[in-house]
């Protein structure tokens, strides 16, 4: 990638593909219904120290989930019981094994959901092991509790065929947040990838106060797997704008790169010392994206995870995770490090830019510009690789009183999309001491 200084009086702009605008999102009608997010997913819920005997309630994917840890072990269960819907997550263990329902002391196994008692009704209860509520798999990685939301009855796969392969081939210390936020999901997981914002939104964040932003970037969208990659190739740091003046990014203070070294790794020069891990790895961009919604920064030292999981329409969680992958003392400069100033400046006030953006966007409709291929890249990748899962799906799971179903119907999920063309294209994981409270 090459560096580049616009003239100051005179500017030839390059030629880029641009993303045609449009007012709906007709064009990607799995993403459009995508409202309370994709099943069909393992999800980040919660830190796996905060889950014990006590039952907490979760809602992912608009499905209401009790979180509750049992010898060691944790279960996820529908939050509701089937008797008079009250939340599961109000009630308690009474037996090991168990959680019972506050209201009539309906007691369901947490391996399998099913009645096992109801103690207001006696041991001899006819109506025990005739009933039972979803229960959903489970797993614990990277400090983080993990569940999986079904679609239909497609079998469960291992969560490592989703996380990170860094994540699950190498060892780490991570570093995070868990924050409830408002506005919907696709907006922040769009956000992340936008190839526009950060230059202009974030050049006021702390966390960039000592280093350059570039005004404007020519970036391509490179596929490679099952992400997508933001590839710099030219950078921008001033412009003239026609009829309104100069326009730049640059402050006293702020020292420019090297043009000549900057690299795909952080905004950085390429001679800053990378870390092997993240240097084998060998991305194609800094930024990149991947279903069901995480973003992925690489940076010299660490890598940085987003994870926007759907809540509901107008609610979504920021798991926001920062992965040091040294080993032995070099840890404890990451945690320092970490504890210090980075969680208050890149997970604090930094990402409280992007919540504020992301809670007080309002689209469809939308006109869509240059930099936005970057989003519409991302809505054909969700819409095409969500329609192989749709079809893979064995049958979708029949209805019931205690948990309606939210998957489209058949007919709807093979209809096809038409959309927007452009030709600009741990496991073994340490559990996290520098966490805040989600």
């Amino acid at each position: 990638m090459t560096g580049v200084e616009a003239p100051e009086n005179s500017q030839v702009l390059p030629e880029r593909p641009r993303a045609a605008g449009r007012q709906d999102w007709t064009a990607w009608p799995r993403y459009n219904e995508a409202g309370s997010g994709y099943r069909g997913y393992w999800y980040p819920v919660t830190w796996a120290n905060h889950v014990t005997g006590e039952p907490t309630s979760h809602t992912i994917c608009g499905e209401k989930l009790a979180l509750i840890r049992d010898a060691g072990k944790v279960y996820a269960l529908h939050d509701r019981c089937p008797h008079r819907g009250v939340p599961l997550s109000e009630g308690d263990q009474q037996f090991p094994g168990t959680v019972s329902c506050p209201y009539h002391g309906w007691t369901f196994r947490l391996t399998d959901g099913k009645l096992a008692a109801v103690i207001t009704d006696g041991p001899d209860s006819k109506i025990c092991g005739k009933l039972s509520v979803q229960t959903y798999s489970v797993e614990e990685r990277l400090g983080l509790v993990w569940v999986y939301i079904p679609i239909g009855n497609e079998p469960v796969p291992s969560i490592d065929e989703q996380l990170p392969r860094e994540l699950v081939e190498n060892e780490g210390v991570v570093g995070g947040r868990i924050q409830p936020r408002g506005g919907n999901w696709r907006f922040a997981c769009e956000n992340g990838f936008d190839e526009g914002h950060a230059k202009y939104l974030h050049r006021t964040a702390l966390w960039r106060l000592f280093k350059p932003m570039p005004t404007w970037n020519i970036t391509s969208i490179v596929p490679e797997g099952r992400w997508i990659y933001r590839v710099q190739d030219e950078v921008y740091w001033e412009a003239e704008f026609p009829g309104v003046g100069k326009w730049t990014n640059k402050r006293w203070w702020k020292k420019k790169p090297d043009e000549s070294q900057i690299s795909q790794i952080g905004n950085v020069g390429a001679g800053v010392k990378v870390n092997p891990v993240i240097a084998a790895q060998n991305f194609p961009g800094f930024a990149s994206l991947s279903m069901p919604g995480v973003l992925r920064i690489a940076y010299p030292n660490f890598i940085h995870y987003e994870f926007y999981v759907p809540v509901d329409e107008d609610h979504h969680k920021y798991v926001g995770l920062m992965v040091n992958f040294e080993t032995g003392v070099k840890r404890l400069g990451f945690y320092a490090k970490y504890l210090g100033a980075v969680r208050w400046l890149f997970h604090g006030q930094f990402s409280g830019q992007d919540e504020w953006m992301v809670r007080v966007t309002d689209a469809p409709p939308e006109k869509l510009y240059r930099p936005d291929v970057s989003l519409t890249t991302w809505r054909n990748l969700a819409e095409e690789e969500y329609g192989e899962k749709i079809a893979a799906a064995v049958a979708f799971a029949p209805a019931t009183p205690d948990r309606p179903v939210r998957e489209r119907s058949a007919s709807a999920a093979r209809k096809t999309a038409q959309p927007a063309t452009s030709t600009e294209s741990a496991n073994g994981a340490s559990a996290p001491t520098a966490a805040d409270a989600d």
